[in-house]
Order: structure tokens, then sequence, then C-alpha cells
């Protein structure tokens, strides 16, 4: 496989995650004003644990309103509270039925991706961290039958986390029974704080190589396009607006020349005075536009 950076970014799908405060088919609307052809959404409160109840109505308008405004792909995104590696018997069982919950919340409203953060071993060990999360995935994965994917997320590599390398991820995949219910995400900002360059055409490439030998690029799905406070291999998780960061422009040039740029595109980044999700838009695009 020739991993060279070509110019074939296609732009075709690109978006925030998106609110969904109100009722769950605002969050529709709200991207369509963003001018988004795909976005991100939590399915219920992200800092809690009892998931808010769907009614048919909201279920029924998202879906109507999805096909209206055009919007062939549309991200789930886990709670943040589940540790799936926890070796904490009440948070590991809260954890894994959150996830099953969002695999069934996802199926009632044709959303076919979700994304799931791994957690961590909180010392306990990376292969038994690497091994609850198999169990819950094999669960999770009895309910998905080609509805839903699974979409396990790269992490910045704070202590004790699981998923900073695509070692671990490849672990994880190898490990469950019916691996085709599960993909990756890729966080640029989450990468970069890893120790992954993906600012210089020589570190894209290298991080391109090691994505497919040892995940294999067909299985990314997503990319969360975000830029990053910390430096190179700062292990800092924090999201900046794209190109005010140690990321910048000319690295975010660079990505999307790269084959993974021709998936879809989700910001996640900060909401301040000083760039609206407007303004990042235009950002992006104009990236985009002088590849």
């Amino acid at each position: 496989m020739n991993m060279n950076i070509q110019n074939a970014y296609k732009g075709s799908l690109i978006g925030f995650h998106v609110s969904i405060q109100g009722s769950i088919d605002l969050s529709v609307e709200r991207a369509y004003r963003l001018g988004c052809t795909a976005f991100q959404i939590f399915t219920t409160n992200p800092r809690g644990w009892r998931p808010r109840i769907l009614n048919d109505l909201e279920v029924e308008r998202f879906i109507e309103k999805r096909i209206e405004k055009g919007f062939k792909i549309v991200f789930s995104h886990m709670p943040y509270l589940p540790n799936l590696a926890s070796p904490k018997i009440d948070v590991y069982s809260r954890s894994v039925e959150t996830l099953l919950n969002e695999v069934s919340r996802c199926i009632r409203l044709r959303i076919p991706f979700t994304v799931v953060h791994l957690g961590s071993h909180l010392g306990e060990g990376y292969r038994n961290g690497v091994r609850r999360i198999v169990d819950a995935l094999n669960l999770a994965s009895s309910l998905c039958k080609g509805r839903v994917k699974i979409l396990l997320e790269n992490t910045a590599g704070s202590p004790n986390s699981i998923g900073s390398r695509f070692e671990h991820i490849k672990d994880i995949i190898d490990g469950v029974r019916n691996s085709g219910d599960i993909g990756f995400c890729f966080d640029t900002c989450h990468g970069w704080a890893a120790g992954y360059d993906i600012k210089t055409v020589s570190g894209v490439n290298e991080t391109v190589e090691e994505i497919d030998e040892n995940i294999g690029v067909e299985k990314v799905y997503l990319i969360h396009l975000n830029d990053s406070v910390g430096g190179l291999g700062s292990h800092i998780d924090r999201h900046e607006h794209i190109g005010l960061g140690s990321i910048g422009v000319d690295g975010f040039k660079n990505f999307l020349k790269s084959c993974l740029g021709e998936r879809p595109l989700i910001m996640e980044t900060p909401v301040d005075e000083r760039r609206s999700d407007l303004d990042n838009m235009r950002v992006v695009k104009k990236i985009i536009s002088e590849l």
C-alpha cells in the first residue's frame, strides 16, 4: 500500500459535535445551521449515569429531520463517566450497562456509529484492562448485528489509560469475536499529545503507516479534528481551535492531504469568545480549498 501523502481529500463530510438541549431532534437543525454535512451528538447527559428516556415523538422527528436535511451520517458519543477498563466491579458494571444502552439508543435513532472512550485500568495492569474492554465489547457486539459500529477512540496517554497507542487498539480489536462491529476513531489532538507527529509530511506518513499496520486504515471511520493546547508527546488532553494550537494550520494541511483526510471530520473545538463554530468551519474549509 502506497502511504505517501496525496491530494485526495474529498471534503464531503464535515461537522461538529452539537447539542441536543431541549430535544434530540433539535441537534439536526443546529448542525444544518452550522453548515455541517455530518455531525456528532450525545444521546443523553454525558456527565450522568442514568440515560434520559427517549420518547417516540422525538425519535421520529430526529429521523425525519435527518432525512429532510440530507444527513447521510451521524455519530453518537458515549457519556464521559463509564470506564470499560475499571477493576472496580460497580463502576465496570455500570459502564457496560451504559455501553449496551448506547448501542440500543443508536439502533432506535438509526445512528450507525458510536464513539467509545476505553478508560483506565487504574494501576491494575494493561492486560487486565484490555480483557475487561474486550468482554464489554463482545456483549455490545451481540446487539449491533450490522446496525451500529462501535468506534474506539485513541487517548492522549495519561497514566494507566488504554488507547494512546495503536497497538492498544489492535489488541482490543483482535480480542473481539466479531471484529467487524468494531472500528477506529482517530482524534488529532489526542494522537499529537500521545506522541504521533501529524504535523509534518514525514510524520503524517509514519502515523498512517502505523495505523495501517496495527489496525488497518479501512477501519478508520471517523476523524475528530481538533487542534491541541499541549505539545507533541505532552499527554495533555486539551482541545484547541483549528490552527490556534500546536498542530497549526500547516499541520492540518499536511494531515488532510493524507488518506485520513477522506474520512468524516468532526470538530470538538472549545466554546469560548475567541472563535465560533462557524469560524472554525471557515478555517477548515479554507485549508481544504488550498490543498
